[in-house]
């Protein structure tokens, strides 16, 4: 695959291709998941078959040829690390391996669901901790020799959802399982799933051997996932029909969009509150699990077209699963919430597993971010001491005002910081940072009309917050719980200041003839940006480069360019989650040389050496 860009344009080009010759597209596709074991058979069968070749041929005709020592040893040395780099064991999910017997009711209904939809038998049952559920295939030799089947449940999601909507959950990964796909749709999805898998393993080895193939795969799985993403998500289509046939239209239809609901409220509410700790406390919460049921078992008010609207918008082409609208009207369901069981599936089905569940799936969730969060902390320490020092003076400045303000709000995540930045907005009337945050949180308390006020005075007074405040807007607009009134009045002010906001773009982004520095960052900002880094598995390096910017009042835009060890496909979304965590001077762009080689070399060259380099 070329690019981001290049993979959306074949995704689109393959599902008019789909429509107009599925004969030639579902053979182009065949050729193609054979090609991919065509070539590791090609490599062994050179690798290996070329010395063992030369040692049959002396062995049966008796001689020995000395000078055929190179053409034997190092094929032969070679064949063996392609081996030993494909070596790769691919185990069971990780989670609470639910144990034969240790649910019967849960396994009765699991059973029950499987022969219904057609599936194949299982290996075992999962329990994670993720608002999800998944029809988890493990290979046996790149698939060659069949593949191990889990089911996978996430406990948040057995919490949120009755029996009738976890049952349709169940037949919806079921579907993807069984025979209702046809052999080849069936034989493409395990495909797919396995190349991901490979690519995956291959990333995280070293040698040479598994570099070379693991550029090869690099291109390869992404463009494999683009010619099978068509395929992929009529699967999507087939399994919700599968829960629909199971369950009945509107119980299917209705666990989709609870999951949707809750999937939004965690993202909103429950982690921000989360990750805001890590600057107050050295060690992750000991309890995680039973604070998100309890979050996901309040009723909370939602605008179901709204929901419907904000997931339209955020689809993409990286998701195999259709827009929530579409998936519900194919089954031919109503857009809508049936009544709720009072007891949870995980309830009726666990009983008393869950708390023992929970405190396993917290101690792997602990054990998993552990390490950051005790470097995040360590990192904040310089914050801690400021603001020890700060309340230690009788009477600060205007400015210590403010600056207390912040870091109370970073650092004390369960203090209320508004009356601290109202009191900076009286002795600092026309800071923007002070209006900002203060309108943030009155926004955020349900003030919605001072809080809207509040972000349009920083715009105001400060360009430098323009796209800030508007990606804050941005957030709270995508509020399916949020009134009709409060979404005008935030969209007439998105479009008050768009204007400005575009023309910040264009200086924020960087072309062709635009200069580039060497990165002006102190060793403390270097430590928080590579931090970040850090917790990403597919950074390998990363470098910083600084944008020439005539005018010396305006802030600085930075480059990062990263070297991505991944899928093009996942590229653009691990950018985003990148660039939205790091916190630097000014305005930043994050980019690969997968679209921008020029770019990367020029960047490469300013900065020197790399200011990260992921450990071995």
């Amino acid at each position: 695959m070329a690019s981001v860009a290049g993979h959306a344009a074949l995704v689109e080009r393959l599902q008019i291709e789909a429509r107009e010759a599925p004969q030639r597209y579902r053979l182009k596709l065949a050729l193609l998941a054979l090609a991919g074991y065509a070539v590791l058979v090609l490599i062994l069968a050179v690798a290996l078959g070329l010395p063992l070749g030369l040692l049959i041929v002396m062995w049966a005709t008796g001689r020995t040829d000395p000078s055929l020592a190179y053409a034997i040893l190092l094929p032969g040395a070679f064949g063996v690390v392609v081996l030993r780099a494909l070596w790769i064991r691919f185990g069971a999910p990780t989670g609470y391996a639910l144990a034969p017997g240790a649910a019967p009711l849960l396994e009765a209904e699991v059973e029950r669901l499987r022969l219904a939809v057609g599936a194949p038998p299982l290996d075992g049952i999962v329990i994670d901790g993720e608002l999800n559920a998944s029809a988890s295939d493990v290979p046996r030799a790149f698939g060659l020799l069949g593949h191990r089947h889990y089911l996978v449940l996430g406990l948040p999601m057995m919490q949120l959802l009755d029996r009738a909507e976890l049952a349709s959950v169940i037949a919806h990964e079921f579907g993807h399982f069984g025979a209702r796909h046809g052999p080849f749709t069936g034989w493409i999805y395990r495909v797919r799933l396995s190349w991901y898998r490979v690519l995956e393993g291959l990333s995280n080895r070293g040698g040479i051997a598994a570099r070379l193939l693991g550029k090869f795969f690099a291109w390869y799985v992404p463009y494999f996932n683009a010619y099978s993403f068509v395929l992929a998500r009529s699967n999507e289509y087939e399994a919700d029909a599968a829960a629909a046939r199971a369950t009945g239209a509107d119980v299917a239809a209705s666990a989709l969009i609870r999951v949707e609901i809750a999937s939004q409220r965690l993202q909103r509410d429950f982690w921000p509150r989360v990750q805001a700790r890590v600057h107050a406390q050295r060690h992750p919460p000991l309890q995680l699990h039973a604070d998100i049921a309890r979050l996901l078992q309040r009723p909370a008010e939602t605008d179901l077209s709204r929901l419907a609207a904000v997931v339209r918008r955020e689809a993409d082409l990286d998701d195999t699963h259709p827009p929530l609208a579409q998936r519900v009207a194919a089954m031919d369901a109503a857009l809508a919430l049936r009544g709720r069981a009072e007891a949870s599936a995980a309830s009726d089905w666990l009983g008393d597993l869950v708390p023992q569940i929970e405190r396993q799936l917290d101690a792997q969730w602990r054990s998993e971010i552990e390490a950051q969060w005790i470097e995040q902390y360590q990192a904040a320490s310089a914050d801690r001491n400021r603001l020890a020092e700060i309340e230690g003076r009788a009477e600060p400045t205007p400015a210590e005002t403010l600056e207390y303000a912040r870091l109370i709000e970073k650092l004390r995540p369960d203090f209320d910081a508004l009356p601290l930045y109202e009191k900076a907005i009286a002795r600092l009337p026309d800071s923007a940072m002070a209006h900002y945050r203060a309108g943030l949180l009155d926004l955020r308390a349900g003030d919605r009309p001072r809080g809207i006020a509040r972000l349009r005075r920083a715009m105001q007074l400060d360009p430098g917050a323009i796209r800030p405040v508007l990606a804050d807007v941005d957030d709270f607009a995508r509020d399916p719980a949020l009134d009709a009134a409060t979404a005008a009045e935030l969209s007439s002010l998105r479009e008050a200041f768009a204007p400005r906001a575009q023309s910040l773009d264009a200086r924020d982004t960087v072309a062709g003839e635009d200069d580039l520095l060497a990165h002006d960052l102190d060793e403390a900002a270097l430590h928080g940006l590579r931090v970040v880094l850090a917790r990403s598995e597919r950074v390998a390096q990363a470098w910083l480069a600084r944008k020439r910017i005539d005018m010396a009042e305006e802030p600085p835009h930075y480059v990062v360019l990263v070297d991505w060890r991944g899928s093009v496909v996942s590229e653009a979304a691990g950018l985003k989650r990148l660039s939205d965590a790091f916190e630097l001077p000014g305005s930043h762009s994050v980019m690969t040389d997968t679209d921008h080689r020029d770019m990367a070399k020029r960047v490469r060259r300013a900065c020197g050496e790399p200011i990260y380099r992921k450990r071995r």
